[in-house]
């Protein structure tokens, strides 16, 4: 009864109450959000509140930066702000006016680590080049290589038989890797053995297969950019269909159809292909090179196929660089005066020797010889282990052995 009194003689009087008025009992208290509510730092975020004063300025706080906002009618404002750039982990956002705050949470998303990128391609006169099992397009095979080297694959090496269309998607890849692709297009149906009547010697040369290489001249040409192409390799040998003395080829079957396909390649404009003729290493009972050269204006680059099988088979021996290479080097300096010389496919097992030894004594003697402009590690797991990385001696060799022909 008397509060009840009380209260009546106050209104009865007319005197008002002064000072801050509380939030009426039951209002909701104050709120604030952020979206999104995590990222990196330096995120551009909306932050959101509900419950503060009406219809005045107010101020958002991250870490020791600051956002002014000003609330509606409802006491509700929207603003956006950024995450500092130092900022870290559970970030705290604060909101407040003149009496009411509230804080969120922000949650900093460390940055992502950049992937390391692979070594550079080497400017030296040796040419360090790569065949892997992915081809042009394996990019994670390619970077593995190039880390293991110590330096990008200035040439990758691309197979291609007849019935595959020109791989313009690999030259690009190739060529977004700084390095040039080597083509070995191999006129047979891959996998079909030597025994392959349709893709014989005489058939190319009769025009069989024009449609074909006029396309493949055609989109190398527009393609534009340099490319090297190796036709019909190891033709000395007896393994592959457009050998000389397999498959229904006659001695003498070989330049012709070499010459075929490169007159209507020309024809299609590509002059930004470079031809390579390569051979495998001569050895007994191979085919004499004389018989088989095209001609020095339908070749630009002679070549050279040899691996060191070591004791990996039963009809071979361990053999160093320059007894296995040195023969036929020597061949093609006298049948191809002054032509560019490339080792087109090279690698050692590790059985019967050294491969640490094998791959220091390559390097060093591919160059010391003046005319010879690069070598094509086979890195494939095949015949034989011929990785650069089948042990970690044979890859810091390979890698020690690049980095001094370097310096």
């Amino acid at each position: 009864m008397l509060r009840t009194l009380v209260v009546a003689v106050f209104l009865g009087t007319g005197l008002a109450l002064s000072g801050v008025q509380p939030a009426a009992a039951g209002a909701p208290a104050a709120q604030v959000a952020v979206n999104p509510g995590t990222g990196p730092a330096g995120s551009a975020v909306t932050v959101s509140g509900t419950g503060f004063k009406a219809s005045t300025t107010g101020t958002v706080i991250v870490g020791s930066a600051t956002f002014q906002f000003r609330t509606t009618a409802t006491g509700a404002f929207s603003a956006g702000i950024t995450i500092p750039a130092g900022a870290a982990g559970s970030t705290t956002i604060t909101a407040k006016t003149s009496s009411i705050k509230a804080s969120t949470v922000f949650v900093v998303q460390a940055a992502p680590v950049p992937a390391p990128q692979p070594p550079a391609v080497s400017t030296d006169p040796l040419r360090f080049g790569v065949g892997t099992a992915g081809g042009a397009m394996a990019a994670a095979e390619l970077d593995e290589v190039a880390n293991l080297a110590g330096e990008s694959p200035s040439l990758v090496l691309i197979y291609k038989d007849f019935r595959q269309a020109p791989p313009l998607a690999e030259l690009d890849a190739v060529h977004a890797r700084g390095a040039e692709p080597l083509v070995t297009w191999e006129p047979w149906a891959w996998g079909g053995g030597v025994n392959q009547p349709a893709y014989s010697l005489d058939r190319i040369a009769a025009g069989d297969f024009d449609a074909r290489i006029t396309e493949w001249g055609q989109a190398l040409a527009a393609w534009g950019k340099p490319v090297m192409m190796r036709f019909a390799h190891e033709m000395n040998g007896n393994w592959y269909p457009w050998s000389e003395g397999v498959n229904g080829n006659q001695s003498g079957d070989y330049i012709p159809a070499w010459q075929h396909v490169h007159d209507l390649v020309a024809a299609a404009g590509a002059g930004n292909v470079q031809w390579v003729w390569s051979p495998n290493v001569p050895y007994w009972g191979s085919t004499d090179l004389a018989g088989l050269y095209p001609g020095a204006g339908y070749v630009d680059v002679v070549a050279l196929d040899g691996y060191n099988w070591g004791t990996s088979q039963t009809w071979s021996s361990w053999i160093m660089p320059q007894d296995l290479f040195g023969p036929g080097i020597a061949q093609l300096r006298t049948l191809a005066p002054g032509k560019p010389i490339l080792i087109a496919e090279t690698a050692s097992t590790e059985l019967g020797g050294s491969k640490a030894a094998w791959n220091t004594e390559l390097v060093s003697y591919l160059a010391a010889q003046p005319d010879v402009v690069g070598f094509v590690w086979f890195h494939l797991q095949k015949e034989a282990d011929w990785r650069i990385n089948s042990s970690d001696s044979s890859a810091s060799a390979l890698r020690n052995a690049l980095l001094a022909r370097r310096s």
